[in-house]
């Protein structure tokens, strides 16, 4: 028996209202699918890298490690150190940190290790210390006064003093005869010659001034130490970093390990980020909202479909009451 024809164009309504339905939550479905790739995006987001150069060098020291964490994904910083003295560079540093939003690793090379001790402290943003060849103080210390904890440095005989022109303080610069066996000696020469000439000196303020904050204290830390130093002692930075209890490698390298290694300078830096990222372990905001969202446009969209289905059928069904009577 055939069904009456009203009951197949009821039947027919009811069919394309679910199918509305259905095409309905297809993009919102697809929203939702792109707002959750777009969390787990932030959630995976990376810190900003924050690369604080020592004395007797500028920013570019960096540039090798620099360029592997640009191509790497991660925001990089690298600020000029005034070298002036301990609190002014630090000062200085800190500075930059509060201009940066998110977490931040903060590494230091050499006399930029003590720089970055006293510029992190206080600030919850910064969520790993990473020292290359550095100077760690303790609160009280001064890297003048850690300089003599260990032979096997050569810096101090190889310094030349330059006084200020109005004898207010000195600078202090690296003789250019004894640069590259100090300070760089598994660089090619044609290197570090010019490294001689255009070093930038530092205050000798700058060696004597005593840490008022060490940061490694309450932040995690991460040492390179470079077994070849003759700038700092090797052993000096072993010190540091057992005291610290940073997680710590060691190569062969000159002071400049960064420039000579940075292979293995980045890794440490990568290491830093991701163990202080795993540690935060919380799911973005986005992440929430952005599937609540979704349902929501789901919901909506069901719902609209849902009404106009009910309205078609409510109006076939007075015209059939209509023509019946």
């Amino acid at each position: 028996m055939s069904m009456p024809l009203s009951r197949r164009r009821i039947a027919t309504v009811a069919a394309f209202g679910m199918a509305t339905c259905a095409v309905a939550a297809v993009p919102s479905a697809a929203i939702a699918a792109d707002r959750g790739a777009a969390a787990g995006g932030d959630k995976e987001a990376k810190p900003t890298v924050v690369l604080v150069h020592g004395a007797f060098a500028d920013a570019s020291g960096w540039n090798a490690v620099a360029e592997r964490l640009l191509d790497a994904g991660y925001k990089v910083v690298a600020p000029p150190n005034p070298l002036r003295g301990l609190s002014n560079d630090a000062a200085s540093v800190a500075g930059v940190l509060k201009s940066i939003n998110g977490p931040i690793v903060l590494a230091g090379h050499s006399y930029g290790g003590a720089v970055i001790t006293q510029a992190a402290a206080g600030n919850p943003d910064v969520k790993a210390l990473v020292y290359v060849s550095a100077f760690m103080p303790d609160v009280g210390e001064s890297p003048a006064e850690l300089s003599m904890k260990f032979a096997g440095s050569e810096l101090g005989p190889a310094l030349t003093p330059v006084p200020y022109a109005d004898g207010t303080g000195t600078d202090l610069y690296i003789r250019t005869d004894k640069f590259r066996s100090v300070f760089a000696a598994d660089l090619p020469e044609s290197q570090t010659r010019l490294m001689a000439v255009t070093q930038r000196p530092v205050a000798q303020a700058g060696f004597a001034e005593k840490a008022t904050a060490a940061a490694w204290k309450s932040i995690p830390s991460w040492f390179v130490v470079s077994k070849n130093d003759k700038a700092i002692a090797p052993d000096l930075e072993r010190f540091e970093a057992k005291r610290a209890k940073s997680h710590t490698v060691e190569i062969d390298s000159s002071h400049v390990s960064m420039m000579s290694h940075p292979d293995v300078v980045t890794q440490q830096i990568r290491d830093a980020a991701g163990a202080t990222a795993a540690e935060a372990g919380e799911p973005a905001a986005l992440a929430e909202t952005g599937s609540r969202t979704a349902a929501l446009a789901v919901a909506s969209g069901s719902a609209a479909a849902f009404v106009a289905v009910g309205t078609l059928l409510t109006t076939m069904a007075r015209r059939r009451t209509r023509s019946g009577s």
